[in-house]
């Protein structure tokens, strides 16, 4: 999933795929299968650095024999650039020469790098997409635990390219974490680390102390979790937002505000009291990109939504830990142990009674996420508009100097701000 994130854009792309005039149809009928392109630059060696003799483009293999060589059906007459170009010339010559490659050449005439017109069309159609400004790939995150065996799927991670690493626990401040962070920042110096969750400015000064660059706020305020319900730990999210991000901003530690967002107003609310960014479970879990099948409950549809404490994702994780070790068994390993995400995230592999932190529901179909996170940006924006804000930092200035207040809304003030005195009523929230 890594790779195909940093696959999917690219500015030169400097490792690309390459074949050889010897090579079938079949091959790159492969490629285009399993990584979904066929713009394949072709060299006498087959291999980056060989000289450039050809292309081979979807329109070139079409109706051939896979058996067929790259040979006898590569375009040859070829647009090229000199190596050393800018990325901005070179999307120029690629514009202006309406082809779907540029192959990128040394005085020599070997293959240095190469660049794609799907990426010019992409950045064009997705301008906000956070990219790496260097490679113009996206950055890509993934979640790990703190476990030994996540060190191994960690540095497989970083290998495939990964840019942040997200150490996913629900009590942050244990030494397994800090254990954790100590040594990716001796191994992988350059990776940026998220940590937590926490609650507390104590929580969080361990987590700074050891090396985090960000930290995720929250404990039992999720919509699926149930911690502060059955453990009695947690923290009202606003207090822990409030709390941490006024201490880790000392130290020049964003935080990521994680559970509890079910609205935009729950957004400007986070970002009010600190929070760098939001953390959406529920909010885009019934969106159509969401993991899981939509199916109708009472009319209504909707997509499964399940917390990672619930008693169905242990049990799942477990059986496919215990499935994938009988495939895969750990070298060197005498007795088999079984981890997954679920039971090492609340501290619970080692336990034969699994006590749920979470639970398993149903959220209502939101459509596509193309639409639903443009309604919630200009619905952030409107928000901002009305409070007669012009940015978020300024927002958050204009907080901590008492120009913005908060106000404690009693219960009947609450009624009063949402939707009463109506017989019935349809709330569509974007269209």
């Amino acid at each position: 999933m890594v790779r195909a994130v940093k696959r999917h854009e690219n500015g030169f792309i400097t490792e690309p795929i390459v074949l050889s005039p010897a090579n079938k149809v079949a091959c790159v009928l492969d490629i285009k299968a399993r990584l979904g392109f066929c713009g394949i630059p072709i060299t006498d060696t087959g291999s980056l650095g060989g000289k450039l003799v050809g292309i081979v483009t979807a329109r070139d293999i079409q109706f051939r024999d896979p058996q067929t060589a790259l040979s006898d059906v590569m375009t040859t007459t070829l647009v090229t650039a000199q190596q050393g170009i800018t990325l901005l010339q070179a999307n120029d010559i690629l514009r202006d020469s309406k082809k779907g490659k540029l192959p990128i050449v040394d005085d020599q005439g070997r293959l240095v790098s190469l660049l794609a017109r799907s990426d010019l069309l992409k950045n064009q159609s997705y301008p906000l997409a956070s990219k790496k400004a260097d490679t113009k790939q996206l950055y890509a995150a993934a979640a790990v635990g703190t476990r030994p065996s996540d060190r191994d799927r960690l540095s497989l991670l970083v290998e495939a390219g990964l840019d942040i690493v997200i150490l996913d626990s629900s009590q942050g401040n244990s030494i397994f974490q800090i254990d954790m962070i100590h040594w990716i920042k001796s191994n992988f110096p350059t990776l940026e680390v998220i940590a937590g969750n926490v609650v507390t400015r104590e929580q969080a000064a361990s987590l700074i102390a050891a090396g985090a660059d960000a930290l995720r706020v929250g404990m039992g305020s999720g919509s699926i979790c149930i911690t502060q319900e059955v453990m009695a730990v947690g923290r009202p999210q606003a207090t822990a937002v409030y709390a941490v991000a006024e201490f880790a901003s000392k130290f020049g530690v964003p935080v990521i505000a994680d559970g509890g967002i079910s609205n935009v107003g729950h957004i400007v609310k986070a970002l009010a009291l600190g929070a760098g960014a939001v953390m959406m479970g529920g909010l885009l879990a019934g969106t159509e990109e969401a993991p899981g099948e939509y199916f109708y409950h009472e009319g209504k549809r909707v997509k499964a939504y399940r917390g990672m404490g619930s008693l169905e994702a242990m049990e799942q994780g477990t059986h496919k830990a215990i499935e994938r070790q009988s495939k895969y068994p750990a070298p060197n390993s005498g007795a088999k142990t079984v981890e997954n995400a679920a039971t090492s995230r609340y501290f619970s592999e080692s336990s034969t009674v699994k006590v749920a932190q979470g639970v398993s529901g149903d959220v209502q179909d939101k459509g596509s996420v193309k639409a639903f996170l443009p309604y919630l940006y200009v619905g952030v924006q409107h928000s901002l508009q009305d409070l007669g804000i012009k940015s978020v930092s300024s927002l958050q200035t204009d907080v901590k100097e008492g120009k913005v207040r908060f106000e404690l809304r009693t219960a009947s003030a609450q009624v009063e701000g949402g939707v009463h005195g109506l017989n019935s009523y349809t709330k569509r929230l974007f269209a």
